[in-house]
């Protein structure tokens, strides 16, 4: 709550500087809303410490600054007859951006000393209760943290090695503490009749439940369920294939490559004169690879090796079995000998080098957001058919596996971070993605 009001505090401040407005009565009456702004935020769930996902809360947050700017009109044209529209949306989108930075950076010291999130217990066999509570220790941000099992006995009679204690049986659930906030049952592993007992309202002395099941690919963010009788309807839908989406997410990339690109036009400069101190040759250069429906895609970017990179790199790997071992599993080295000095390195963990990819945005060939383009020799790594499905989207400058905690993954894990995205795309995604890059590219995360 704190972290609105100081939000609030600071989006007011700025938009005397970025929009000074005729006089400060359009300030007075917004103050007035900004009181109704945490009860607003924890009405919408904003404050809840599991429930809605990340993307979901990014959304909460802007549909909350959205309203507050409606109030924030009707409120001050009462109160002064005339309203100061640029000032009002400038105070708009800066509290929404401000706001939810400002709430990551409380809510990771809270993660990291225990303090975020509802204590959880997992019903189901051990085996896929391990393999949910590694997911959820994993996302911390999901706000889930597991604090053991509850399982009948396995016929064995011997237990599986488990990294959370099993608590008690099923018929025991009841004498659990009232400490545990949320049930998950992992029905993935369970008969229909098993999790029918499991879920019985008599047995579970919990204000929560989630029934886990795997989606076998199904979208599962925004997933809608429909009302059949005696049986549940999952609503699957794949928005990212529909052409309505893709325009307006081509209009989302104009509307922010265009002034992007303005903004970075005079840092890409110097840092080109800084790559041709370090070493002669071009500044700039194109490298080859796989865009949408399998076209060339001449990626632009600047030049972070040296001008005899795949010699060096060929030596390397000759003289080194570990860094082919590395190689053949990232596609990329932690100790690249291509890589220029100090400039070279320093492009690379801020991606500053991708910078000039925004004229690949503009002409149409990438988007903002998507899974990166890769070279071929990265692209056979996959199967074929991940890799008709990868080029079926637009390649993006930024993607979720560049985000994500995951960022240092192999091709596994790429992999995957980019089948949740093509099967999850959304604007609130790529939204989500966008504002989540500037830390990431601040703290050089999954950089190499």
């Amino acid at each position: 709550m704190t972290c609105d009001y100081l939000a609030a505090a600071i989006a007011v401040a700025a938009s005397e500087i970025l929009v000074p407005p005729a006089s400060w009565a359009w300030a007075e009456g917004a103050l007035v809303l900004f009181a109704a702004l945490a009860p607003l935020h924890a009405f919408i769930g904003l404050y809840g410490c599991w429930g809605p996902c990340p993307i979901a809360r990014l959304r909460l947050r802007a549909l909350g600054a959205m309203g507050l700017g409606v109030a924030m009109v009707a409120v001050t044209a009462a109160w002064n007859s005339t309203a100061d529209m640029a000032a009002i949306g400038v105070v708009t989108a800066l509290l929404f951006i401000i706001g939810y930075y400002l709430e990551g950076m409380a809510r990771l010291p809270l993660m990291q000393s225990g303090l975020w999130g509802a204590p959880t217990v997992l019903i189901g066999s051990p085996e896929q209760c391990a393999q949910l509570a590694r997911t959820l220790l994993e996302q911390p941000k999901l706000g889930l943290n597991p604090i053991g099992i509850v399982c009948d006995p396995p016929e064995s009679g011997q237990w599986p090695d488990t990294a959370l204690p099993v608590l008690c049986g099923m018929a025991d659930m009841h004498r659990l503490p009232g400490v545990v906030e949320v049930a998950i049952i992992a029905a993935s592993d369970l008969k229909g009749s098993e999790v029918a007992e499991a879920t019985h309202l008599s047995r579970l002395p919990f204000a929560h439940v989630i029934v886990a099941e795997g989606t076998g690919g199904i979208p599962n963010l925004g997933l809608r369920t429909r009302n059949l009788g005696s049986a549940v309807g999952l609503e699957v839908r794949f928005d990212l294939f529909r052409s309505g989406n893709l325009a307006v997410k081509r209009a989302v990339d104009l509307l922010v490559a265009i002034p992007a690109t303005i903004v970075a036009a005079p840092l890409i400069a110097i840092l080109a004169l800084a790559i041709k101190f370090a070493d002669p040759g071009p500044a700039f250069y194109r490298q080859r690879r796989v865009g949408r429906d399998g076209r060339v895609l001449n990626v632009l970017k600047l030049r972070t090796m040296y001008g005899n990179a795949e010699e060096r790199l060929r030596e390397h790997l000759q003289d080194n079995p570990d860094a082919q071992a590395e190689w053949a599993r990232f596609f990329k080295l932690s100790a690249d000998p291509r890589v220029l000095p100090a400039i070279g390195h320093f492009l690379r963990r801020s991606s500053l080098d991708e910078l000039p990819q925004l004229w690949n945005i503009l002409r149409g060939e990438m988007s903002l957001v998507g899974p990166r383009p890769f070279p071929d020799y990265h692209m056979n790594s996959f199967d074929t058919a991940f890799q008709t499905l990868r080029v079926s989207v637009p390649p993006g400058l930024t993607g979720l596996w560049q985000v994500s905690s995951r960022s240092g993954g192999d091709i596994d894990v790429q992999q995957e971070q980019d089948l949740f995205y093509i099967r999850n795309w959304s604007i609130w995604l790529d939204l989500y993605i966008i504002i989540e890059t500037f830390p990431a590219v601040f703290t050089a995360r999954g950089a190499k």
